[in-house]
């Protein structure tokens, strides 16, 4: 099979198309022959030796695919030619993958293959975070950084999904059009976007931020809350992890919360179709429908990076074998 290898860790360029034997299924496995694979912001860190799950080198890339399964283990709910989606952790920039059978989720006939692949970690990732996590209401006020990207746009989707009011933050024109385009009520520009979310709420404030971006926004996105409002803390596309003095959190009465849905999610056994079923329905509506701004070859794996790598990605993007 064809297989994209980090081969040295110097960033997009150091990975190679290579023919690889398939791999073999484990016992708890299922083997999916890929149709489409989901590219994030992790690939590009993995690629770097920047993400906290270093494999050794060289490695397959990439953690989501959908595709059809060709093998299940005995006693699976799954059939070889079912439609899925799978989270996989290392492996999925590939056309054959083995996922853990946990981990591989039936895909509604009415997503197709190319936006299956773009679920499991953005979508699985906004469900921890606004219903785990943020403890979300319907008719709650939700501001949402990087509102453009893969999880800035699930984000959205889901909130207004469940009945939120959502305010997108955008370094651009372009973006802020991305965000609309994903359901988002309004949107302010990154430069001054504390006052414009003051003046849009009455001064009030919003209840939940969602924050993957971090870096010098993180200060302001605080000021953003209201009482009890909490601060969601996603990821750091920025680059700078930021610090606050809790005093903040003290005097306002406001909360900042981790989201790290991997770790949560794998050491919970069901914990991944549990969140798939509550999705499903949002699913089959067209609510949740991700928004794809590229796709692109398997051979052209290294450009697909650069693209998120160069912060020029809105929505996602997708490799196809």
């Amino acid at each position: 099979m064809r297989a994209v290898q980090v081969v040295r860790l110097d960033g997009p360029g150091a990975v190679e198309v290579r023919d690889l034997p398939e791999p073999q299924r484990g016992p708890d496995q299922v083997l999916v022959d890929v149709r489409a694979i989901g590219v994030n912001f992790p690939d590009v860190l993995q690629t770097k030796g920047l993400y906290q799950y270093r494999p050794e080198l060289p490695f397959i890339l990439g953690s989501e695919v959908a595709g059809v399964v060709r093998e299940a283990p005995e006693g699976s709910s799954l059939r070889p030619g079912d439609r899925v989606a799978a989270f996989t952790s290392t492996g999925a920039f590939a056309e054959v993958v083995a996922a853990p059978a946990d981990q591989v989720l039936p895909l509604p006939d009415e997503v197709g293959f190319a936006a299956g692949a773009c679920l499991p970690m953005n979508y699985l990732t906004a469900h921890f975070a606004l219903l785990v996590r943020g403890h979300l209401r319907e008719g709650q006020k939700v501001l949402v950084q990087g509102a453009a990207g893969g999880v800035g746009t699930a984000v959205i989707q889901l909130a207004v999904a469940l009945g939120a009011r959502v305010i997108a933050v955008t370094s651009t024109q372009e973006k802020a059009e991305v965000a609309r385009e994903a359901g988002a009520h309004e949107t302010v520009p990154a430069d001054g976007f504390k006052d414009a979310v003051k003046e849009l709420t009455g001064g009030e404030g919003v209840d939940l931020v969602v924050d993957p971006v971090g870096g010098d926004r993180f200060i302001d996105s605080l000021r953003c809350l209201a009482p009890e409002g909490k601060l969601l803390v996603v990821g750091f596309t920025a680059g700078e992890i930021p610090t606050v003095k809790v005093n903040r959190l003290l005097l306002n009465n406001i909360d900042v919360v981790g989201v790290g849905w991997g770790a949560f999610a794998s050491r919970r056994p069901g914990y991944m179709h549990q969140q798939w079923a509550e999705l499903e329905p949002h699913l089959r509506s067209g609510a949740l429908n991700p928004l794809i701004s590229t796709t692109l070859p398997l051979e052209r794996a290294a450009k697909a990076l650069a693209i998120i790598d160069e912060r020029r990605v809105t929505g996602k993007v997708v490799l196809e074998p």
